[in-house]
């Protein structure tokens, strides 16, 4: 199978995660694709295929050579998409040849994906592109990387010839809303001595440290009575919210940060003068930095304790995921192998702090060094997200090529 046709055939399939879960997966829509990947796993030869009912899909492909003394070697994606868009009834488009011009996703809509505002457009002149008809999500965020791994496996299972060590594989569900597949890993299943997710972003692109990353639910209690005679006993949620917003720094925002900055972000603010209530997320890749960051917040709700009375303003704060550099540093003979393994495919690395976390940030922390590859995708989480089918093929070489690097 093509890896054009592979990556169609699975971001068609509606696997998107819904914010605030009770139970693993989120939505039960993702176990569609789990259920085909298992198939595809087991007509290529993998061994021990497992799809647990938290929807977490496992496989290992075996050392092809006698005496292999090769390291054990995963290789992670996640199936989920982002609830941030629709990502039912995705229709994929492939621009052929694409001429470097802006690109008119949806003439009925006026949906264009413009040149000068993406001008990383510019890196794939000439390529062929996959892109979406600009009322959904495309899904390549993190399909791709789904569909790399097994186009990879693929290549080894008719290229028996090729020498390669014990591979495994782990597919989660539910890492857009907060790397629940990751959490839950199933250790005597997926056990590889290092592994690698493929969830970053355009080609080349590599990471081995990121974000601490916390969530933050605040609530606010107020009091509501008649407006005309609400002089002094009115105590408006929707004010004092505003107000704790007010206090943190305005200027440490996604939206004003990069690079190895860190910020509060609000990402939900609902309610009324009785209860309104916000949920943050919050990061900072120095962990000291962090813990200041988790502090201010409750110094805040104090503050307004202080003022408006005691139980006005609660906040609750539970970690996410750690900097995973603190793993994967001593460890660093596997970064240099995924750049080796980039170099020989043709394209060149380039690192780059995450702003985000993966799966991979939770597998590091778990004891499983786990850098974080490209993926080739572009403008995720949105309408205008594309993939090259070129960066694709040579992703898929790329990780090859890191396995037989350690076939020894």
């Amino acid at each position: 199978m093509k890896i054009k046709d592979r990556f169609i055939e699975y971001v068609k399939i509606d696997t998107q995660s819904a914010y605030n879960p009770k139970s693993v997966p989120s939505t039960e829509k993702q176990r569609d694709l789990a259920v085909l990947l298992e198939r595809q796993l087991k007509d290529m030869g993998a061994k021990d295929v497992y799809i647990n009912d938290e929807c977490c899909l496992y496989g290992r492909v075996e050392a092809n050579y006698e005496n292999c003394k090769a390291p054990k070697i995963g290789f992670c994606a996640h199936m989920d998409t982002t609830p941030e868009l629709c990502g039912k009834d995705i229709k994929p488009r492939v621009i052929e040849n694409y001429d470097g011009k802006d690109i008119v996703l949806n003439e009925e809509a006026g949906i264009v994906m413009e040149r000068e505002k993406f001008d990383h457009l510019g890196l794939y002149i000439g390529d062929d592109l996959i892109v979406t008809d600009g009322t959904t999500l495309l899904g390549a965020d993190d399909k791709a990387g789904v569909a790399e791994i097994m186009q990879m496996l693929e290549y080894f299972y008719e290229h028996p010839e090729v020498k390669h060590g014990e591979i495994q594989v782990f597919f989660t569900p539910d890492e857009e809303v907060g790397c629940l597949g990751a959490n839950i890993v199933d250790e005597t299943r997926f056990n590889p001595d290092f592994a690698y997710t493929l969830d970053a972003y355009g080609l080349g692109e590599f990471s081995y440290e990121c974000f601490n990353a916390a969530a933050a639910d605040v609530a606010i209690k107020g009091v509501n009575i008649h407006p005309g005679l609400s002089k002094n006993q009115m105590k408006n949620a929707i004010l004092i919210a505003n107000e704790y917003l007010n206090m943190l720094p305005e200027a440490e925002t996604p939206s004003h940060t990069e690079m190895y900055e860190g910020y509060y972000h609000v990402l939900d603010f609902c309610g009324g003068v009785e209860l309104t209530t916000m949920r943050f997320y919050i990061r900072d890749f120095d962990r000291k930095g962090f813990e200041n960051r988790k502090e201010q917040m409750h110094r805040i709700e104090e503050f307004l304790n202080y003022k408006y009375g005691e139980d006005t303003v609660s906040v609750k704060i539970s970690d996410t995921y750690y900097n995973m550099a603190e793993k994967i540093l001593p460890n660093f003979e596997i970064v240099e192998a995924m750049k080796e393994g980039m170099e020989k495919a043709g394209f060149k690395p380039y690192v780059k702090p995450m702003r985000g976390g993966t799966d991979g940030s939770v597998l590091s922390q778990k004891g499983i060094p786990t850098p974080n590859m490209c993926d080739g995708s572009h403008n995720c989480h949105g309408r205008y997200e594309y993939v090259s089918i070129q960066s694709m093929e040579k992703i898929t070489k790329a990780i090859a090529n890191i396995v037989t690097h350690f076939a020894v």
